[in-house]
């Protein structure tokens, strides 16, 4: 497995490739924002691991661009411990978000749980599911919408997964959580709003008034096909 590292503290970068070198990775490392999205596009990693503060170019527009292309993991690092950041990111698409100061090893361990859930989920037998202009192909794990493909982050794709083959069940945040096995998460059931606010983007005519991923106040959230 091949990691980048994004992050303009030398001495930090240089701390992370030695703990991910002795736990078997390949380590590729950029200093601001244009060379990590250089180095992303020509070494193809499997994971990215992205400071949020950098020159030339955030973390947030880095994890933008990348975002744009590939569903490829991305753990997120900063400084900063405000709520609102963390969601940001995953809003972005990021996978995980880490605050420094950190734990090299606990770092390690994150990144390997991040790959479990996403490199390493298994194929599962493909199924259409049509709902209004949308087409979601569990094989290929993208939604056509309107004739347009559609890419769904992992995170995406299992949570719309949970919600299409439970229809007209009311699913709580822990729940999906659970069912779509985010449960490495520092948290805050609330990434499961921010994950529901990214699919009613990519799915719904209307994401403000949602005919497919409904909101049961207080509860969580349930699947209409109609």
């Amino acid at each position: 497995m091949k990691i980048l590292i994004v992050d303009d503290e030398k001495n930090i970068v240089s701390g992370m490739r030695k703990y991910f070198e002795q736990a078997g990775f390949s380590v590729v490392a950029a200093f601001d924002g244009p060379s990590g999205l250089s180095a992303f596009k020509q070494d193809d990693p499997d994971l990215v691991i992205l400071d949020l503060m950098l020159p030339g170019m955030d973390g947030w527009d880095v994890c933008r661009h990348i975002r744009r292309d590939s569903d490829v993991p991305i753990i997120m690092l900063t400084a900063r411990v405000e709520e609102t950041d963390k969601l940001i990111g995953l809003e972005l698409g990021a996978d995980d978000y880490v605050t420094k100061p950190f734990s090299p090893r606990e770092l390690v361990a994150r990144a390997r749980a991040v790959l479990r859930r996403t490199k390493s989920i298994p194929r599962i037998e493909q199924q259409i599911y049509e709902f209004g202009d949308v087409i979601f192909d569990t094989g290929t794990r993208n939604c056509n919408v309107e004739g347009k493909i559609i890419s769904l982050t992992p995170i995406e794709f299992e949570v719309l997964l949970c919600l299409v083959t439970h229809p007209r069940l009311v699913l709580s945040r822990s729940q999906l959580l659970e069912m779509a096995n985010l449960g490495a998460y520092e948290g805050v059931e609330r990434t499961v709003d921010v994950h529901i606010h990214n699919l009613r983007k990519k799915i719904e005519k209307d994401p403000a008034n949602p005919r497919h991923i409904i909101t049961a106040f207080g509860a969580g959230y349930r699947f209409e096909f109609n």
